[in-house]
This record gives C-alpha cells, structure tokens and sequence, in this order.
C-alpha cells in the first residue's frame, strides 16, 4: 500500500506516513476477532474429531450383529449381554458423531444453534482421552470465553446477511 498524499509505501498497521506525516484511517486492513479467527478451525477439529466416532460406531455394530449376535456366524460362548451393550454404544457412537459433524459444519457456517452444539457436545468429550479432552477444553476455552457470545452473535447475523 501506498500513501495517497506523498506516495511513501506503508507498512501493515502504520497509522501516520512516515513522510508527510498523514493519519492513514482507512488503510487498515479488518482486524478479525480472537472467536472468528478460532472458530473455523474448531468446526474443522469437530468434523474430523467425529468421523473417528463415526467409523467407530460402524465398526462396534457390524462386530455386534456379525460376531455376538443371536444369528452370528461364530460360536463364541459369549455372555448374552454383550451384543445388546455393543450395540447400544456402538449407537451412541454414531449419535454422537452426527451431532459432531452437524456442530463442526454448523461452526464453520456461523449458525446459531451451532454454538450451543458444541458446547454440550465439548462438556460430553472431556471425558474422552486424550483427544476429546483436548478438543473439549480448546472448544469451551474459545466459546465460552469472555465477549464470546456477542462475537459469535455477530458472527452469525454478518453471514446470514
């Protein structure tokens, strides 16, 4: 960038000319905020961070329906409980990475509800070491920071505009 008056190039975040000495107001270039500049990267993390949940859902319901069901192919001797309680997590697996994928989505679009999402969904994966917890904390230290809610509100209403 140059400056208008005298022709002396700028540098980034220069607010006078070092020649002239004139205020350079409208040079500057948006300065995005500590939540637009995280955000995006946390819904990448979210959408990532759940395929894994997914593919593991998939994975614990074709092991529970093929190995341990009461049609199985193999004898396994196995307890009669345990077919039902893979099936179940392996549900709650696939649950929790659709969710996932709708926050990281939601995240990356700036909708509202993504927000709240991905809060509760952070709050749930403290308790999944190591990554979860990672992503957890990251994701509530961002969003639950303070200002975040009005960021994010601005945020949501500049994209739906």
């Amino acid at each position: 960038m140059f400056c208008q008056n005298c022709g002396t190039q700028i540098q980034p975040g220069q607010q006078f000319c070092s020649k002239c000495a004139m205020p350079l107001t409208g040079y500057a270039l948006p300065q995005k905020g500590r939540l637009q500049r995280h955000v995006h990267l946390i819904g990448i993390f979210w959408i990532a961070y759940s395929a894994l949940h997914l593919l593991g859902g998939v994975v614990l319901e074709i092991v529970a329906n093929t190995i341990f069901g009461h049609m199985g192919r193999f004898e396994t001797g196995a307890p009669a409980f345990l077919q039902p309680l893979l099936s179940a997590v392996g549900v709650l697996l696939l649950i929790k990475g659709v969710l996932g994928i709708a926050a990281g989505w939601g995240l990356m679009q700036h909708l509202d509800w993504a927000r709240v999402l991905a809060i509760v969904l952070s709050f749930i994966s403290l308790f999944d070491m190591p990554f979860g917890t990672a992503l957890g904390i990251y994701t509530l230290w961002v969003l639950l920071s303070q200002g975040a809610d009005a960021e994010y509100r601005a945020l949501a209403a500049g994209s739906a505009g």
